[in-house]
């Protein structure tokens, strides 16, 4: 398998990897300036030569990778007996210098409902690279999705009516926001979401009366008030006001990019707060 489809195959089993490439070489070396591999956490694509050289750059990415570093980094070798060697000595007389590119997990993000708001919400989104679900219970609506052509998210159209069988299929951690045309189908999918803890952020599109009819019928389906508040309702940034679909999109899209930068360790829920 060559670099470039590991690191497409890495991508579609969203498992993270670096890049490693040989930047620059002086004097002797195993492989030429341009040399690439892949690795994983328990695979590796490529060599850029074996021995000290390739098992040292081997550990800083795995480093990397459990970190979660997602900055490039360098790293230079030199390659004569006396240079400090872990996994043996080589001797060619070069020195190399190496760029170490993270490849992440991309973001993932699913919408239910490309209506009005939902539509104008995927065209921003799908300019962002991540992995796009995009859900409505009427086909029809799907077919206005050619629109999003060229893409740089990974885009995923599908007509479902039952929301279960779509939250069991996304990737931990997706984000998910819920902009149906119907406030019964809004709250189907919030009850099926809270029934999936490895979800990311839940964000509930609507004002602050439909929220509290919602917080209450939630809770009469077994909820716990603790298991509700996963739930964000209204959703936006407060900076950007405004009842035009676009207006509201880009609000939404805002805040949600602002809490994927921002996010810590703890994977904290964010906090949306304006309403459409």
């Amino acid at each position: 398998m060559s670099w470039i489809e590991a690191v497409a195959a890495l991508r579609l089993q969203r498992r993270p990897a670096v890049m490693l490439t040989i930047a620059a070489v002086r004097g002797h070396a195993p492989r030429e300036a341009g040399a690439k591999m892949v690795i994983a956490a328990d695979e590796i694509f490529g060599t850029i030569g074996g021995g000290n050289l390739e098992m040292t750059a081997m550990g800083r990415a795995r480093d990397m990778i459990v970190s979660g570093e997602r900055e490039p980094q360098s790293l230079t070798l030199r390659l004569n007996d006396k240079a400090p060697a872990t996994y043996g000595r080589q001797c060619c007389g070069g020195e190399v210098s190496l760029l170490l590119e993270p490849l992440p997990i991309p973001e993932s993000v699913a919408i239910f409902g490309v209506g009005n708001i939902g539509m104008e919400l995927a065209r921003i989104l799908s300019r962002h690279d991540l992995d796009l679900y995009l859900t409505d219970s009427r086909p029809e609506f799907l077919d206005e999705l050619a629109v999003l052509v060229p893409s740089v998210a990974r885009v995923h159209a599908q007509a479902a009516v039952l929301g279960e069988q779509v939250f069991s299929s996304l990737p931990a951690g997706t984000h998910v926001l819920i902009m149906t045309h119907d406030h019964a189908e809004d709250f189907h999918l919030c009850d099926e979401a809270l029934r999936h803890p490895e979800l990311g952020s839940i964000g509930l599109i609507g004002s602050h009366a439909k929220w509290v009819r919602f917080q209450k019928n939630l809770g009469q389906s077994g909820h716990a008030p603790e298991l509700i508040a996963r739930i964000d309702c209204p959703i936006g940034l407060p900076e950007i006001a405004g009842k035009v679909p676009a207006t509201i999109a880009v609000s939404v899209a805002a805040h949600l990019l602002q809490r994927m930068n921002t996010e810590t360790a703890e994977n904290q829920m964010p906090t949306f707060t304006v309403a459409k």
